[in-house]
């Protein structure tokens, strides 16, 4: 019932045709009793009562009836089609809002193939439940109360032997309600899984011919894929117990009218007519009784997937904004780090960072993979938060920021480019859509972009492959680079923004951010020293540490690991960090 308050809450704006649609349900099952009614008659008092000039009128009645019936069903079918999509409208709307609502965590725990899962199949069998399924119930509980009342209104004795097998169908229906709820949700799940695999292929498949694994993936998608037939056979084998029984004893309908019946008539206590009238109206116990194992699969299917939709929209950011945020009016740059710690579940990532950046500082960070550095610029635009200490921006704690202020303020170039399927001039605009043509152009200048786009077909108009498929690493790199630096940041985040690009090119891109950099903090990520070394403040982390800072000439002159690195004149940090010959320096910082 839970599940049926829910979907309720989005069918109640549109109430008043919701129940006109029930009303119209009910004059279709209304008229429904007409024609057996009418053909009963037709055998009573034209065929054997000899009133031959009833005939047409009554023939008339029925045509006149059938026509209604289509018209009036069409219509409410058509009604219940529109507030479906009207609802499922406004369900995906909050599904997609909430996505965007969510923060990394969220991500991090969640796959892709699920989320969408959620957005497509999930949906589809709540939008089939409130289309079809509502209306085809209620249709088929009115038929069978009105075809019980007319049948016990025409002859008490012989309604009563054909309920009688009701009660024995509804406890098997509801054996096979809880009997099969359970494999739905099976289903659904497995379901879910079985996207993920594909969703992972699809854009990674590249990886999979680069490395000759279309062999081992085809045989993981055929676990998925036998794990996701095995549920629904599952499925199946419920109901082969019971789908037989409801149909045997929905057919046995037949039989008893016809035993029973014909008693009846040959005792003279039923009229052939009314025995004709009960025949017609065999469909209407039949009928129910025969959609009712289909109905009851529906019920569970809706139930188990709106179970899953309600759980993304209930789901809440751990990332959220204060009740009362902090009005901050100077749009600088000062950052602060105060003895801050940061945990995945149990891996610790950060441990104990502290320094401080002027606004205007250009700060570079440098150190082996997996030592912290991303999560260090991720703390700061608050995808996360610290497990201890406290990050401000402009002397105010991030998490009293409004969210959307603070990344406003911020543009960053992420170590995973990602553009979008778009042209260049439009990925280069994202955070600027109103930016002019020259913005762009001049915002590609200082990422040496704009040189390698206007040798393209159609320059800034190129459309962009998924995900830049099309680009080198490079280009990708010196778009995002574009996209960042046409936002006009207070602080500005380079994450690795120039590994793919050759020592030429990244030492014009330097050149020319020195040009930018003017009023806005930057803060640089990367492997090579040539990238950093002009920054205000280097520092080198280690292990979730601050194992060294300061300017590079001082960095130098430590003779510790930042020495090393620009000794060995690269920044294969991983290398390093496994060499013996690596000195650690932890001298005062």
């Amino acid at each position: 019932m839970h599940s049926i308050r829910w979907v309720w809450g989005y069918l109640r704006v549109y109430r008043v045709r919701f129940f006109i649609g029930l009303s119209l349900a009910l004059v279709v099952s209304v008229f429904g009793m007409f024609n057996p009614y009418i053909a009963g008659k037709i055998i009573d008092q034209v065929i054997y009562g000899q009133q031959d000039k009833l005939l047409w009128p009554l023939l008339g009645i029925m045509v006149g009836v059938t026509l209604v019936k289509t018209v009036v069903r069409y219509s409410y079918q058509l009604m219940f089609e529109r507030i479906s999509q009207n609802a499922i409208f406004t369900i995906r709307e909050q599904l997609y809002s909430r996505l965007h609502q969510l923060d990394f965590s969220f991500y991090d725990r969640t796959k892709t193939g699920d989320i969408m899962a959620r957005m497509t199949g999930d949906l589809e069998a709540v939008r089939h439940f409130t289309a079809w399924a509502i209306y085809i119930i209620f249709e088929n509980a009115t038929i069978l109360l009105f075809a019980v009342g007319f049948m016990f209104y025409l002859h008490p004795p012989l309604a009563l032997v054909m309920v009688a097998v009701t009660p024995i169908v509804g406890y098997f229906a509801v054996r096979l309600t809880y009997t099969v709820k359970p494999t739905f949700s099976d289903i659904r799940e497995q379901f879910a899984r079985l996207n993920s695999v594909v969703q992972e292929n699809i854009s990674g498949n590249r990886v999979v011919k680069a490395f000759a694994k279309e062999d081992y993936e085809i045989k993981k998608f055929s676990i998925e894929n036998s794990a996701f037939k095995e549920k629904n056979l599952n499925s199946a084998r419920v109901w082969e117990k019971f789908l037989p029984v409801l149909d045997s004893l929905a057919g046995g309908l037949t039989v008893v009218m016809i035993v029973a019946g014909g008693i009846m008539v040959i005792n003279h206590s039923i009229s052939l007519g009314e025995l004709v009238t009960f025949n017609s109206l065999i469909w209407a116990l039949n009928n129910p009784m025969r959609m009712a194992g289909w109905l009851i699969n529906d019920v569970q299917r809706f139930i188990a997937s709106a179970e899953k939709v309600q759980e993304l929209l209930n789901e809440q950011p751990r990332i959220a904004n204060p009740i009362h945020t902090k009005q901050v009016d100077q749009v600088g740059g000062m950052v602060d780090f105060k003895h801050v710690s940061f945990s995945y579940g149990e891996e610790q990532v950060l441990k104990d960072i502290s320094f401080h950046v002027m606004t205007g500082q250009t700060i570079g960070i440098i150190g082996p993979t997996g030592s912290g550095k991303s999560t260090l610029v991720n703390l700061l635009s608050r995808f996360y938060d610290p497990n201890r200490g406290e990050v401000s921006v402009n002397g105010v704690n991030v998490k009293e920021w409004d969210i959307q202020q603070l990344r406003e303020r911020m543009a960053m170039v992420m170590q995973d480019t990602f553009l979008f399927s778009d042209t260049i001039e439009g990925n280069i605009a994202y955070g600027d859509p109103e930016a002019t043509i020259e913005s762009v152009q001049a915002a590609a200048k200082v990422a040496e972009a704009h040189e390698f786009i206007t040798e393209l077909p159609e320059g800034y108009d190129t459309i962009i492959g998924e995900r830049g498929v099309g680009l080198s690493g490079g280009q990708r790199q010196r778009i995002a680079l574009a996209r960042a630096i046409l936002k006009d940041p207070a602080i500005l985040i380079l994450d690795d923004t120039t590994s793919s690009v050759d020592m030429e090119t990244e030492l014009r891109i330097q050149k020319t951010l020195k040009s930018i950099h003017q009023g806005k903090t930057c803060f640089i990520i990367a492997h090579r020293i040539t990238s950093i070394k002009e920054a205000d403040l280097i520092l080198v982390m280690d292990q979730g540490g601050i194992i060294e800072r300061g300017r590079h000439e001082d960095l130098l002159n430590k003779k510790g690991y930042y020495y090393n690195v620009f000794k060995n004149q690269c920044g294969d940090f991983d290398q390093l960090n496994q060499s013996k010959e690596v000195i650690y320096i932890h001298g005062s910082e």
